[in-house]
């Protein structure tokens, strides 16, 4: 009873595919599946990066379970036990998209992916007219929604 418990903590972090390079709070940590010990619960900021596939950019919480509570921790401890506590984080990496040979062909895909994100980011939901990109002027002085009045182009 005098030996007193002990408190094993640690994040098992995998990605389909795997090998991608992880960075828990901007530190190195190595390639999925990968996994380490860890001191305090909470949010972190997760990197992933694959050659060939869209890096991701995220935070994920480890949570502390009921024994690591404050209050009951201290019973925790005192217990002749080992606790284990493993979190799992699993990523799916999509494939970049490949632009040809041609300068302009990648210019014109990247302003693709931006005007995609700024679609899907943006607080103002506009639907593309069949034919025009986004952000073009709209002939009818409709907006993106077919609302009369609305500005004719987007912001």
């Amino acid at each position: 009873l005098l030996a007193g418990g002990c408190l094993e903590r640690t994040i098992e972090i995998t990605s389909e595919p795997p090998g991608a390079l992880v960075y828990p709070n901007d530190v190195e940590l190595g390639r999925t599946p990968v996994s380490t010990a860890f001191t305090f619960h909470g949010s972190y900021d997760v990197r992933l990066r694959l050659d060939g596939y869209e890096p991701i950019d995220t935070s994920r919480v480890a949570e502390a379970p009921v024994q690591e509570w404050p209050g009951i921790d201290l019973i925790a401890e005192a217990m002749p036990v080992t606790f284990s506590n493993t979190i799992e984080w699993h990523f799916e990496l999509e494939p970049a998209l490949e632009f040809g040979e041609d300068p302009g062909s990648f210019r014109t895909g990247l302003l693709s992916r931006a005007r995609e994100l700024r679609y899907r980011t943006s607080p103002v939901v506009a639907k593309p007219v069949e034919g025009r990109p986004l952000g073009e002027a709209q002939s009818d002085g409709a907006d993106a929604d077919g609302r009369a009045g609305a500005p004719t182009t987007l912001p």
